[in-house]
């Protein structure tokens, strides 16, 4: 019995390298975003919450300005891996999404509430309000998002049961249970999330915006948080790894680019240690106005080549799996474009340089309303 539908028989317009190129890279820069956005917004909930200090107020306002920034990046930057996804695993992802059609569909409406809730957020802040559980339901908001997001990227690589959930629900109001591997990856995510964020507080005391006590503040919380959630991050790995199947094991530790980009090589292991190492630096020494920016751009990048290589392993997870199963992602009829192919690769260059410079307008802006407030 074939556990999967039958391939679609209009071959791929492009070689699926490309594809896999490509969605590895638009899925670690979407990481890095839903990131900031969980880390970010719970440090600002608690920063609101327990009103420590002057500083501490005032870097709830900053990440809080920021997170409907970010939120737009969460949903733009998502859009494009998912439907590389459904290029290359549409056999296995389209049958998961019908299983749980409610759910997922439900997500549309969820970040929409999610989306307007952070603005009130924000808004009660500046007005100097209480605003702690607007954030806080936000929060739980985008949680249960990638909750969900994460149980139909586990469902997906699990055709023995979409028999019997369809049987249990053909309206795809049944959720799937007992996969081991589900909590772990969510809770990877939310470490992650308050790693990352930490990070981010990190770049944002080099800001000039903000006053020699508020950076000090900023780099010494970010690199606490960033540390230590930095091991927890480590651990989670360690943890969603080890409930893997023993082929996937086996695979992974036999492939060189996943034992380079795991724990075994130089990859997402090393590069979460150094991070940590940095944070530590930056949350409990005095950094020098000199320093403060290295130390910023430095968080930036190592942020960045955490979630690339965290992306890789990540997906070699998914290809090993479905292998398994008999889901051979390489097997596919490819009957190449080129014309059509270098015409897309010049847009999304120029799409990629277009959300770099609306990055900057956006930080710059931020930038002035931050002094105006001052």
């Amino acid at each position: 019995m074939h556990l999967f539908p039958a391939v679609d028989p209009i071959p791929l317009p492009a070689p699926i390298w490309l594809f896999k190129l490509l969605h590895i890279v638009t899925l670690a820069l979407h990481f890095v975003a839903v990131e900031m956005l969980l880390g970010g917004l719970l440090f600002a909930v608690l920063l609101s919450l327990f009103r420590g200090s002057p500083a501490s107020m005032v870097t709830a306002r900053a990440l809080a300005r920021r997170l409907t920034v970010v939120m737009t990046f969460v949903i733009n930057l998502g859009v494009p891996p998912l439907l590389f996804a459904q290029v290359l695993y549409g056999r296995a992802l389209y049958t998961s999404s019908v299983l749980i059609g409610i759910y997922w569909i439900s997500i549309i409406g969820i970040l929409m509430l999610a989306y307007w809730l952070l603005y009130r957020f924000s808004a009660r802040l500046e007005e100097g309000k209480s605003a702690w559980w607007v954030g806080l339901i936000a929060w739980l908001l985008a949680g249960s998002v990638a909750r969900l997001l994460s149980t139909n990227m586990t469902l997906m690589l699990r055709p023995e049961v979409w028999r019997d959930m369809y049987s249990a629900s053909s309206m795809g109001a049944y959720l799937p249970t007992g996969d081991p591997t589900l909590t772990p990856r969510w809770l990877l995510m939310i470490a992650g999330g308050l790693f990352i964020a930490g990070l981010w507080l990190i770049y944002l005391s080099a800001r000039s915006t903000f006053t020699a006590d508020e950076k000090q503040f900023l780099a010494g919380l970010g690199g606490k948080v960033a540390a230590l959630f930095g091991l927890v991050y480590l651990a989670a790995g360690f943890w969603a790894f080890s409930v893997q199947p023993d082929a996937v094991k086996a695979g992974l530790a036999a492939h060189p680019l996943y034992k380079f980009a795991g724990f075994a090589g130089y990859g997402w292991g090393v590069l979460v240690l150094v991070a940590v190492l940095l944070a530590a630096f930056a949350g409990f020494a005095k950094i020098s106005a000199g320093r403060s920016g290295l130390l910023a751009w430095s968080a930036v990048l190592l942020a960045v080549l955490i979630e690339i290589t965290f992306t890789v392993y990540r997906d070699g997870v998914r290809d090993l799996t479905l292998l398994s199963k008999g889901y051979d992602v390489w097997d596919r009829v490819v009957v190449t474009n080129w014309s059509v192919v270098g015409l897309f690769l010049v847009l999304f260059v120029a799409g990629l340089g277009v959300v770099g410079w609306l990055v900057s307008v956006v930080a710059r802006a931020q930038k002035t309303m931050e002094a105006a407030s001052l």
